[in-house]
């Protein structure tokens, strides 16, 4: 057997990973770089086989721009889950330090909720509580 057993694999949305990396907790890219390596982690996938199956009813494999989406709705719900984590750590734990990172959660939040006419109620609670202005824009799906 290998360092590890597929039955022991954690199995969860294909873009989650490269949610992850591109959407870093404490290093933010420009838009281009993470769109270039998202492509090409998209082009590997794609050879693989990892992105025909990975979900049932979407054309992962086959149009870019709907990866691209997925993996910026994947980030969108993990950056809101690290906001309520660190605004909780802030104000019940009494550990100030993390608020110095909420500025840049907050933009990937309200870049990803501009995007898509969607997301737009979310730009009503995020404004507030952001202190960040939005300007609205919306994608074409």
């Amino acid at each position: 057997p290998g360092i590890l057993d597929f039955q022991d694999a954690v199995a969860g949305p294909v873009t989650y990973d490269v949610a992850s990396l591109l959407r870093d907790a404490f290093i933010s890219w420009d838009e281009e770089r993470e769109i270039d390596w998202a492509v090409r982690y998209w082009e590997q996938a794609r050879r693989a086989g990892l992105l025909a199956a990975a979900e049932v009813g979407t054309a992962l494999d086959a149009d870019f721009g709907e990866f691209w989406r997925k993996l910026e709705w994947m980030g969108l719900q993990r950056h809101l889950k690290v906001l309520g984590i660190f605004c909780r750590l802030k104000h019940r734990d009494g550990k100030p330090h993390y608020s110095s990172d909420l500025p840049r959660f907050f933009a990937y939040a309200t870049k990803v909720a501009t995007r898509y006419r969607q997301l737009e109620p979310l730009l009503s609670l995020i404004e507030p509580i952001s202190g960040m202005p939005t300007q609205t824009a919306f994608s074409l799906r």
